[in-house]
């Protein structure tokens, strides 16, 4: 499975913080807010990545990230001109889908806790997968209803009158028949070509799977001045509570055996002197004392 990151749009909750810097470079307590995204896809297995983003905001991108090959991925990057709605990911990135399965998340969600997304990534055959989570807000999201046996019956994107407290949040899975299925929706009202609408199109023919996410599961949507703090806060409780960082694509390529040690220790040693090199030292001194341990 491939997988495609989208990190566009205007960003207009975000101004004047945008009017300088893409939405999903601004930082999540000590990270660019890309690398929460990544680090999920990484951790679930995936190792080749399209990035969209914005003409002017590509150049920017490509500073950060490269191509991967330093975490052991392969990243390539498209540029949406406006935004014309999440739905109109899979035709700008159809080159890059091919024949693949395809993952498709939204740049600036965050999510913490459980194996819920490698589970329904290595288990994934045909179809489509996305996922439901209980939120105060759903208006503010697309809703999906449940049937008493835990069908789901209706999705709908932004209702004014919700029919559940599911929101769907922005990680999707998907067959190859996405990319002919975003060529036939049309633009919502909004102008959009709506994510919604091709899931709609997938439980219509009886191919939707909708994974509900634990109480014991985050997610955190900061796309608003209010909630970039909030999740700041959130990861830096997270991280000093337990000592371990979220959003780390270094330590996930070294999980996920995407990267050996020594190239581990080598991606920590081109940084320059500063608390995140220092963490990543610590994981390669913690790995080692482990692997010999294991002998």
């Amino acid at each position: 499975m491939k997988a495609i990151i989208m990190a566009g749009g205007n960003g207009s909750r975000l101004y004047p913080l945008s009017k300088v810097s893409s939405k999903q470079l601004q930082a999540v307590y000590d990270k660019p807010m890309i690398y929460y995204p990544l680090t999920v896809l990484i951790a679930a297995g995936i190792r080749e990545f399209c990035i969209i983003t914005t003409p002017q905001d590509q150049y920017r991108f490509e500073q950060l990230l490269a191509d991967g090959t330093q975490w052991g991925i392969s990243i390539e990057y498209r540029t949406q001109a406006s935004p014309d709605g999440i739905g109109q990911a899979f035709l700008i990135a159809e080159s890059f889908v091919g024949s693949d399965n395809v993952a498709l998340m939204l740049g600036d969600n965050i999510f913490f806790g459980g194996d819920a997304f490698p589970r329904a990534m290595a288990e994934f055959r045909s179809g489509a997968t996305i996922f439901a989570y209980h939120v105060t807000n759903p208006g503010d999201y697309g809703v999906v209803e449940f049937d008493r046996e835990g069908r789901a019956v209706s999705i709908e994107e932004k209702p004014a009158a919700p029919r559940s407290h599911f929101a769907v949040p922005g990680l999707y899975l998907y067959d190859n028949r996405v990319v002919g299925m975003a060529r036939t929706i049309k633009p919502s009202a909004r102008g959009e070509l709506e994510i919604t609408d091709i899931n709609r199109a997938y439980m219509e023919s009886g191919e939707l799977y909708v994974r509900r996410l634990s109480r014991g599961f985050a997610w955190l949507d900061a796309g608003t001045s209010r909630a970039l703090q909030e999740a700041s806060a959130y990861i830096e409780t997270i991280e000093r509570r337990q000592g371990v960082k979220l959003g780390c694509p270094e330590e996930a390529a070294l999980v996920r055996g995407f990267l050996d040690l020594d190239q581990f220790c080598a991606v920590a040693a081109a940084m320059p002197a500063c608390d995140y090199r220092a963490y990543l030292e610590g994981v390669a001194t913690e790995t080692r004392r482990i692997r010999g341990a294991g002998h």
